[in-house]
Parts: structure tokens; C-alpha cells; sequence
């Protein structure tokens, strides 16, 4: 039953999109278009896509528009595009994006900025005018530009409520509400900015609140319980979920946890105090880093009513460089401690599996680690122990495909560093490195793209091109194409144009190979059933097959591509060519199963 479903779901994608392409009017059931065929779910514990295929979200966070900038952090100094790429052809899939309860708010009601931290110079494209020099776009106008450069990259957005009043150190505050925005505000908050992108799956989740955190003697705290308290935290969850869920409810929803729980088994509540001085060092609670703490989930699990396959748990860890947390176990003064005493079993023994880590053991719930990261160099970490955290916890995550998003792209972060440096001009190789294992990618060290049809970078591959099962190349480009022009090409100039073609709109774009043209097309087929010649088979050479037979002349194939599209074994190109590409993306057919012409 799965597999006809599959197939009819393939089949219809493929057939609405050739009968769009000659122009024959379409059934009455719309086939899901390209800016609504990315939604994530939840099924059995996993995050899927629409079809039922898993997916490993693997980002990064950049932060700016929760701080005053108004803007990305970086913006002062680095052209903003040019940073996306970067990250687009990593490999991070998703970026989350630091906000605030107060810059939403801005946007919904038009009001002016503040002063915005743009670089005029180095951003020509984010101003009024277009022209170096000039006017600094509005700053939600700038916001939606990076959506359609992260739409057009391959990049998934989550945004995260970092704190109610943009300030740089807005995180300190415990809660998601304080006195300049309120409860309401924050739902509002939530409401309109899941109503305005609920058609654009772009943005695919939001962070319901940064790091809620407290105890009872900081005079405001986050706890988790059945309460209806303004803050009970999961009870504040559900109410910022169906804010966003009624309004779109094909978003994924993050929900954090806390700082603190009490020790019931002991005869503690929240009225306990955060330390008896007659017992100390002795706590009522078991601690855990801000937004990380999860036992209350235990007893009372977030409920999302008809939306519960829409919610993921978002812990954050972090090493001893941020703080020495006593399951560390070290010794000496930091950060050159004489000695630590961790591994993977004592950490899950003694903090992950009680706090976080059985949600994703026991098949409870998918995890995301939305912040984790540090330093590994030897002048921050001489010592080796962060470095050796950050291992323990990467492979793990690896080991349980727990999603994560890396802090962080930005250099500014204090504590723990990030992947750029020297004023966001440089990328820090020896830090990607590290966290290159943990990115989604196929056994040929090809990115995977959280979108169907768009591959994430230049380096990578859609997510469609990934579940056809086909194998995907990428050539390593060290130096960008030459521009394709009208005229004839020596032999010295990139080959033939290869058509690449949306499978949602059916959109034709010409891109130039990187490889030396031959000075007569190949006789052969380099992968039977690629009639765009990316190196797979999917639905876009079904629709390019059907195109080119119906002869569209909007539609440019090359030599290679016509010789690739004839795999029915018969001679010549026809739509019984399609229908074989569709069977094998369907896996009724294997890819050995098309032919060459007799």
C-alpha cells in the first residue's frame, strides 16, 4: 500500500507538471506546489518530510536582529548574500535566526528602525537604490530579501524568540514575557509572523522562546508543571503553539526546556529555596543548562492537541569553557584544568539521559540541540576538555541523528567563538572541520538539501535528487564558470548548456559545466533516464522528456542530455521515456532497468 502511494503521489507530481508544460489544462486536485511541498512532520519519533522520508535538519544559528542591529550581525563589515553562500555551500541546511518579541512587533505595526548596522558599501543589493552608497533598506524589506536568497540557496529558516526586549544581553532575562512586552505580546507576536510566511516553506519552524531559566529565589523563574501559571512554561508552550499552528499549521514547533526541577522524590517543590546553606553544596533541584532541562516532560509532556505531530524538544548543551557544571569533573583552573574525568557513558549517567537525552532513547520525541559549540583551538582551550566535549557530544548527536544548529556562524559570541573571524572576512576551516562529520550528507560526502527540488550550495544535493536514489557527483569548482553566451564556444570554453528545470514550476535555467567541452557530443549515455545531466535521476527529466517531445521551444536540452532521455530501449526520444523515469523514482523499476536503444 505504501509503495502505491508513493507511486501515485510521484506520478501525479510528474504528470501535472507535463501537462503544465503543454499547456493542457490540469484535474481539479492541485498537485503541492514549490512553496509549499518542504513541510516537516513528525511520525514515530522521527522528523519527516511529506512523502514519509526521514530528514536530518543540520544548521547553524547567526544571530544580529535580537541584539539592535536589525540585521544579521556581520553586516557592518561582510556582504550578507556572499555570508549565506558560505553557509549554503557547507552544508548547513537550516539557519535559525535570533529574534525578538519586540523587532516582530516592529515589523507587523511599520514602524521605523532604530539604527540599523548595515554596510552600505558591501551591500549594495540592501539598499533603496541598489547602488553602493546608498539607502539602507527598511529592515523587515532586508529580511524578506535573505528569505528569498535562503529560498534560492536551499537553506530552511527557524526563527527563535531569543528574548522579549531586543537587547544584547536579552537572553539573561528568564522569561518569554517582562514589563515592556507582555504575554499577549508575545502571542501576537507568534501569530503574525506564522500567518505572513504560512505560504512559504522557507520558514520552517520557530523556537517558541530562547532558554527559559530560573529559580525560585531569582524572583522570576521558568517552571514545568500542570499548572496554569503565566510561568509554567509548557503550559506557556502550548498557548504560543496554537498561536502559531492556527495560523499555520505545517510549521515545526521548538519548545525548550528549563533550567531547574525540583527533587520531589525528596520532598522539594518550587517553593524550595536555590540553596540551603546548612546542607551546601547540597541543591533541591537537579540543574541543567538554561532551556535544557526536560524531567518535567516525564509527567507532563507538551500537548498539541491535533497538531502533536508538529513538536520537536530543543535542548541546549554546552561545554566547560561556558561553565565548570559539576559532571565535568575537573580540576585545576581554568581553562587549564589538570585533569577531567568525562565520557559518553558518565555524561548520559549523570546528566543527558535524565535531562534531555531519554526523549530521543526511548522514542518519546525528536530532539533538535538548538545551541551547542565551542572552542577547540589551543589558546582557548589548552587543556583539550572543551574540545573533547564537543566530540562526545557531536558523535552522539551523529549516533542518534539528533538535529542540531551549531552556535555559531557569527565570531561575536564571547563564550564559545564561531565559524568566521577577522571581522566576518574569514571562514574558520579548523572549527568546520570539526562540525563537517555532523552535516547531513550521503556516503559520497554530498550535502542533502531540507528542500525537494532545490540543492543546498553549490556543493550539494535537493531532496528529491537524495530519496531518487540515484548516485549524486558534485564536481569541486575552484574557480566560478564562465558566463554562457550566444556565441560558438572553442573547444578551451565550458561544454555544452545542461538545463536544469524546477520541478514545481518547470522553470528552465541554463548553468554552465565546469568540465572541457568535447568537440563532438558524447555518443553515449553518461546516466540513463538524466536528461538535465546532473548526475541523477528525478522528477524534473520526466517533465524535461515530456517538454521535449511536446517541442517547447522554451526548453533547451543539450546532445548529452537528448542521448541520456532515451532509455525505454527503444529508438527515440517519446513519453513512454517518462513514464520508465517516473517507475524508477518510484522504485517499481531499477535504475538498471532503463536501456539504451537497441
Amino acid at each position: 500500500m505504501k509503495r502505491m502511494k508513493k507511486l501515485a503521489a510521484v506520478l501525479t507530481a510528474g504528470v501535472m507538471l507535463a501537462m503544465q508544460s503543454l499547456s493542457m489544462p490540469a484535474p481539479t486536485a492541485q498537485a503541492v506546489d514549490g512553496n509549499h511541498d518542504d513541510w516537516l512532520h513528525v511520525e514515530n519519533g522521527k522528523v519527516v518530510d511529506m512523502e514519509g522520508h526521514e530528514v536530518w535538519m543540520t544548521g547553524v544559528n547567526w544571530f544580529g536582529y535580537n541584539v539592535g542591529s536589525q540585521i544579521f550581525d556581520g553586516a557592518w563589515s561582510a556582504n550578507v548574500n556572499h555570508c549565506l553562500d558560505l553557509i549554503a555551500d557547507h552544508g548547513f541546511n537550516l539557519l535559525r535566526v535570533p529574534m525578538s518579541t519586540e523587532i516582530l512587533l516592529q515589523w507587523k505595526a511599520g514602524k521605523p528602525d532604530p539604527i540599523i548596522k548595515l554596510n552600505e558599501y558591501e551591500n549594495p543589493e540592501l539598499t533603496i537604490e541598489g547602488e553602493v552608497g546608498g539607502t539602507p533598506m527598511y529592515s523587515f524589506d532586508i529580511w524578506n530579501k535573505v528569505v528569498g536568497w535562503c529560498k534560492e540557496k536551499g537553506i530552511k529558516i527557524m526563527i527563535d524568540i531569543h528574548c522579549a526586549t531586543t537587547n544584547a544581553a536579552g537572553h539573561n532575562y528568564a522569561l518569554w514575557y517582562d514589563s515592556n512586552y507582555s504575554m499577549n505580546d508575545w502571542l501576537t507576536a507568534l501569530s503574525w509572523f506564522s500567518e505572513y510566511y504560512k505560504d512559504d516553506d522557507t520558514v520552517i519552524a520557530i523556537d517558541l522562546k530562547n532558554e527559559p531559566h530560573g529559580k525560585t529565589d531569582d524572583g522570576i523563574f521558568a517552571k514545568w508543571d500542570g499548572s496554569s501559571d503565566d510561568n509554567n512554561w509548557r503550559y506557556a508552550a502550548e498557548r504560543g503553539a496554537k498561536a502559531c499552528l492556527d495560523q499555520n499549521p505545517n510549521l515545526l514547533i521548538m519548545v525548550e526546556g528549563i533550567e531547574v526541577y525540583p527533587k520531589f522524590e525528596e520532598g522539594e517543590d518550587w517553593n524550595s529555596h536555590s540553596v540551603d546553606y546548612t546542607r551546601y553544596p547540597w541543591s533541591p533541584y537537579h540543574g541543567a543548562w538554561w532551556g535544557a532541562n526536560f524531567r518535567g516532560a516525564k509527567d507532563y509532556p507538551v500537548d498539541l492537541g491535533e497538531h502533536q505531530s508538529q513538536l520537536v524538544y530543543s535542548p541546549h548543551d554546552y561545554g566547560p569553557l561556558v561553565w565548570e557544571q559539576d559532571w565535568f569533573h575537573l580540576e585545576g583552573t581554568k581553562p587549564n584544568w589538570t585533569s577531567y574525568k568525562f565520557d559518553r557513558k558518565s555524561l548520559l549517567d549523570e546528566y543527558w539521559r535524565d535531562t534531555w537525552a531519554y526523549l530521543v532513547e526511548d522514542n518519546i520525541a525528536p530532539l533538535l540541540m538548538g545551541e551547542w559549540g565551542g572552542f577547540i583551538d589551543k589558546e582557548n582551550d589548552p587543556s583539550g576538555a572543551n574540545t573533547q566535549w564537543l566530540t562526545l557530544l557531536r558523535d552522539y548527536m551523529i549516533d542518534m541523528h539528533i538535529h542540531h544548529t551549531f552556535w555559531c556562524f557569527n565570531e561575536n559570541s564571547s563564550d564559545t567563538g564561531g565559524l568566521m573571524y577577522d571581522n566576518f572576512q574569514k571562514w574558520d576551516d579548523e572549527k568546520y572541520a570539526f562540525v563537517e562529520p555532523a552535516l547531513w550528507q550521503d556516503d559520497n560526502g554530498v550535502f542533502i538539501s531540507l528542500d525537494h527540488e532545490i540543492p543546498i550550495g553549490k556543493n550539494g544535493q535537493s531532496l528529491s535528487q537524495y530519496y531518487s536514489g540515484s548516485t549524486v557527483v558534485v564536481p569541486k569548482v575552484t574557480t566560478a564558470p564562465p558566463a554562457v553566451t550566444t556565441e560558438p564556444a572553442p573547444v578551451t570554453t565550458p561544454s555544452a548548456v545542461t538545463t536544469l528545470v524546477s520541478t514545481t514550476s518547470a522553470t528552465v535555467t541554463t548553468v554552465a559545466e565546469t568540465t572541457p567541452a568535447p568537440s563532438t557530443p558524447e555518443k553515449k549515455p553518461t546516466m540513463l533516464g538524466d536528461a538535465s545531466c546532473n548526475g541523477s535521476v528525478a522528477v524534473e527529466d520526466a517533465v524535461i522528456i515530456c517538454r521535449f517531445v511536446s517541442e517547447d521551444r522554451g526548453l533547451t536540452v543539450s546532445d548529452q542530455g537528448i542521448v541520456n532521455a532515451d532509455c525505454d530501449g527503444v529508438k527515440g526520444v517519446t513519453g513512454d521515456d517518462a513514464i520508465m523515469v517516473l517507475k524508477v523514482i518510484a522504485k517499481i523499476l531499477l535504475p538498471e532497468d532503463l536501456k539504451e536503444p537497441a
